[in-house]
């Protein structure tokens, strides 16, 4: 199963590298290549790692509620403000969202809650605890990524806005009400996956759980590898600040990542003779 984890997360890794470098249908292919493969990868680390169970109330949890408000917002302009889908480029179509959408919640969702989990289980010193601050900083990630993802697909033309409420500075096109709701959103689908999580209980996970690694590395990938694409590699005036944008929200989650990995580092290389 780890083999398997790997030969999905290096060919998302491979495709998501492959996507300054093609255009027009090409790029269109390659955006839905990404997000199965990273959905792929995350899924089935997820029930090598915490059961199949857990699995699917991750994979119903984000997806289920991610194409729920997406069809809500794109019909009603809620939680995120008005926008509409392009189509014909992103593969079938629930009531107007793309099917591929969904998966890119499960996707971008379970590594952001992995890198959350690594740091706080290191630091918390009570359940109740690290249940709230996980779904809070989870949902503040998501948001992060979203200044990237939102960005990159609205320069590709993948969606539209149409809401006449301001944006951030340097990225005008995008309200600032998409952000709000998608902080509300991730927020409770990471209270929905923690609830019914700790309900299906230790009997069900795996005997030899994989460790955290591959999710974690996407974390790092998503989270340095967008803002060098964005500053870099792919064109559009708005890249230039969701670069920043993206980079710095996701440092929320980054940066203490970053500082307890390399303490614990340390710590086992102080004790390796």
């Amino acid at each position: 199963m780890i083999r398997l984890v790997w030969v999905l997360v290096t060919a998302a890794l491979l495709a998501q590298i492959a996507y300054p470098l093609v255009t027009g249908t090409q790029r269109d292919v390659v955006t839905v290549a990404v997000v199965a493969l990273l959905a792929a990868a995350v899924l089935t680390h997820a029930a090598a790692s915490r059961g199949i169970a857990w699995t699917l109330v991750l994979w119903v949890t984000t997806a289920g509620l991610g194409l729920l408000a997406e069809i809500v917002g794109t019909a009603t302009g809620f939680p995120f403000g008005s926008y509409f889908y392009a189509t014909d480029r992103l593969g079938p179509e629930i009531w107007g969202v793309p099917a591929i959408v969904p998966l890119a919640w499960t996707a971008g969702f379970y590594p952001i809650r992995c890198a959350v989990t690594y740091v706080l289980e290191r630091t918390e010193a009570t359940q109740d605890r690290l249940r709230v601050h996980r779904a809070i900083a989870t949902a503040l990630g998501m948001v992060g990524w979203d200044l990237y993802l939102d960005t990159q697909m609205v320069t590709d033309g993948q969606w539209t806005w149409t809401s006449d409420i301001a944006g951030l500075p340097g990225i005008p096109s995008i309200p600032v009400t998409n952000y709000l709701g998608w902080f509300i959103t991730a927020l409770v689908m990471a209270l929905i996956v923690d609830a019914v999580g700790d309900r299906i209980g230790p009997s069900t996970m795996p005997a030899a759980p994989l460790s955290d690694a591959a999710p974690l590395v996407l974390f790092t990938w998503t989270w340095l590898g967008s803002a060098l694409a964005h500053s870099v590699l792919l064109g559009g005036g708005e890249l230039r600040f969701s670069a920043v944008y993206g980079c710095a929200a996701m440092a929320i989650v980054g940066i203490p990542f970053v500082r307890t990995w390399l303490r614990g580092y340390r710590r086992a290389a102080a004790v390796t003779p």
